[in-house]
């Protein structure tokens, strides 16, 4: 059975020199990486090149809960396209579109089985908003 696949997008005022920076570099990922306030990414690893890994740790800010995201690139298409397998096997492709002085940013990603699709889909996108905030006041 295939899997379920959701897709979440932004457009990003800023260049995308700019934007791939600020979405590779772990020092503006652990800024912009939480998809509600009361969340943050307190470290960050990424080794952004075909076969490289990352690693996010994501967590409450009150300590309660809390989660690794790791996973392996499996395509880097510099200022293009990143393509990379969790580590639960799940798949995610993230396309840059780059307009003048504007990133259009498409994410799509394969939804797991413990979260409704909804909530995993305005989860992504808040993530997604926090980062288009954080490269557009910075």
């Amino acid at each position: 059975m295939e899997p379920h696949k959701i897709t979440v997008e932004t457009k990003v005022n800023a260049p995308i020199e700019k934007v791939w920076k600020y979405w590779t570099d772990p020092e503006h990922v652990t800024k912009w990486n939480s998809a509600s306030p009361d969340w943050h990414c307190p470290r960050a690893t990424n080794d952004v090149k075909n076969k490289g890994k990352f690693s996010y740790r994501m967590e409450a800010k009150d300590k309660s809960v809390g989660f690794d995201m790791d996973g392996v690139y499996t395509q880097v298409e510099k200022h293009k396209k990143i393509a990379y397998s969790m580590d639960d096997e799940r798949k995610v492709e993230i396309l840059f579109i780059p307009n003048e002085n504007s990133t259009r940013i498409i994410e799509t990603f394969e939804a797991e089985n413990t979260f409704p699709h909804e909530q995993q889909q305005q989860g992504w996108q808040s993530i997604l908003d926090n980062f288009k905030n954080h490269v557009e006041k910075n």
